[in-house]
């Protein structure tokens, strides 16, 4: 577990729970996605104990951010893609920024920022060293014209504008301008919106809410893989069930075959058939990667963050399951399980009648429930930068705050990885 940096303590001085809470450090990340729906960069977030990140003076913000950028290491969170940092005056102005790495970083400049003479003179050093700019959450105001020649992205807040409002800002900035990002887009009303107007980048979770289809039934093949992805966790497994289930599905059995010979099962000759696949590599293994290929069927044709995000939420839930007092293998799905109605553009309500799941997992997948999900609920406010409601919950269901850390940056990674294998 990272934690910041602080005076050493005598070994047998107790640490009262808001203290231990004060010196951990929160780090979450919003994706930003093209007009093809593919993930372009991460806009990172970071929180030092009950307070923001940038609050403070300079020096001490300064410090905080680039140490959290150092210590979780960018490539590890973005998967190598650019990250979008926030940046108030003193970071800019210090030189400590330039400890960020121009190739992988994309400075965005906030909109309490005032544009000063030795601003825009530091800011055009940096522009001259490879460092991209973003205007954050941009308004038209006196004086912005000089940070509008520097950027290369600017992002407007869609809660905090209209259709009005945008075209008055596209107007002003002209054809020559940086790119834009919409963010805060968190369906797909507001996606179609503003890809109309022009939008290139688009930061929400609008991929989540897509258009559901609340008269259409479940396609057959779908049914057959929501009672697979279930079947797959009954202990023991019914092998003989489970192997006439994955034949009656081509790509189903191609992808699982395709995994059980991956690098990651290790075998030392050719994996043939979906029992050989269960025999050779055993039940746990069999689950994970059913799992991984059941749930990547499923989200056939929709953004590949949607399915990171499945398989994130998944591995956490599980993870965080006996911290909780819940069931391991129902958390995990209902963490990726959570996702089907993005998946399958059929509203939730509908899809938990072909779910043979208990009563109270049922509940809580629709909404319910919140003792059932409440790893679930951390997650989601933690992936949108809600400490506030990421305290609350650790608080009222006496969660440790490290351990749901430790488990989110684990379960990034771990999809990460089940991402590149399901591929």
């Amino acid at each position: 577990m990272l934690q910041s940096d602080s005076p050493q303590k005598s070994a047998n001085a107790p640490v009262s729970d808001s203290e231990k809470q004060s010196h951990l450090r929160y780090v979450a990340r919003q994706p930003i996605l093209d007009r093809k729906g593919q993930l372009t960069a991460y806009e990172l977030l970071f929180r030092e104990g009950p307070q923001a990140s940038f609050s403070g003076d300079g020096e001490n913000a300064t410090r905080t951010m680039l140490d959290n950028a150092l210590l979780f290491g960018f490539k590890k969170l973005t998967d190598g893609l650019p990250a979008f940092i926030n940046c108030t005056a003193e970071i800019l102005t210090s030189n400590f920024v330039r400890i960020l790495p121009p190739e992988m970083v994309v400075l965005e400049i906030l909109e309490t920022v005032d544009p000063t003479p030795d601003l825009i003179s530091t800011c055009l050093d940096l522009k001259n060293a490879g460092y991209r700019f973003a205007l954050d959450d941009f308004e038209l105001r006196p004086g912005i014209d000089p940070l509008i020649e520097l950027a290369d992205f600017i992002k407007i807040d869609l809660m905090a504008s209209d259709r009005k409002a945008r075209h008055q800002i596209l107007q002003r900035l002209g054809s020559h301008r940086p790119r834009l990002i919409a963010e805060k887009v968190e369906d797909q009303a507001q996606y179609i919106e503003v890809f109309d107007e022009g939008f290139e980048f688009f930061q929400g979770y609008y991929f989540c809410r897509p258009k559901l289809l609340s008269h259409r039934r479940v396609p057959a093949n779908h049914r057959i893989r929501l009672e697979l992805l279930l079947a797959i966790y009954d202990d023991p497994l019914d092998l003989p069930r489970i192997t006439q289930m994955v034949k009656q599905d081509a790509a189903l059995t191609y992808r699982l075959l395709k995994l059980a010979n991956s690098p990651i099962c290790a075998m030392r000759y050719e994996v043939r058939s979906v029992k050989a696949a269960l025999v050779a590599i055993g039940d746990e293994t069999f689950r994970r990667l059913a799992a991984l290929a059941i749930t990547t069927e499923l989200s056939s044709g929709q953004p590949s963050e949607l399915l990171h995000l499945a398989f994130e939420q998944g591995r956490f839930c599980e993870r965080g399951a006996a911290m909780a007092g819940l069931e391991p293998a129902e958390q995990y799905l209902l963490g990726l399980l959570s996702l089907l109605p993005a998946m399958l553009k059929l509203p939730m309500e509908e899809l938990i009648t072909t779910l043979p799941l208990r009563k109270e997992i049922c509940q809580a997948l629709i909404g319910n429930n919140p003792a059932e999900r409440v790893l679930l609920d951390w997650h989601m406010a933690h992936t949108r930068g809600d400490w506030a409601a990421c305290d609350a919950l650790a608080n009222l269901y006496h969660l440790d705050p490290e351990k749901l850390l430790e488990g989110y940056s684990e379960a990034i990674e771990w999809a990460s990885v089940a991402l590149q294998i399901s591929a």
